[in-house]
């Protein structure tokens, strides 16, 4: 009589795939629920600096104000464009070569 009630239950669809479906939708809800806390409290520790480096930016006083200040003065007209290397390419030689057509270019 066991294995007939057993074989019933085991047929039933509702049990074989519903509940453990039910089973995987509410504890995946209470893990991302974890899993994005521990996003969030690392966010809320990334925003805190360091008391040390607090007070060396304290020090530089560095605004916003002062920084258009300093781009205010640059000439942004008069620029030309050079473009980096390439993987393939050694750097410093490609570096090389640029520094001795840019001198010539303005003469």
């Amino acid at each position: 009589m066991a294995s007939g009630a057993w074989r019933a239950l085991h047929k039933n669809k509702t049990l074989k795939y519903g509940v453990p479906m039910l089973l995987l939708i509410v504890g995946g809800s209470f893990g991302l629920r974890e899993f994005t806390q521990i996003r969030y409290d690392a966010q809320k520790l990334q925003g805190k600096l360091d008391p040390a480096l607090e007070e060396k930016v304290k020090k530089k006083n560095v605004s916003l104000e002062s920084e258009f200040e300093k781009l205010k003065d640059a000439n942004l007209t008069d620029w030309e464009n050079i473009r980096g290397p390439r993987p393939w390419e050694d750097s410093k030689s490609l570096q090389g070569q640029q520094r001795e057509v840019l001198p010539s270019r303005h003469s």
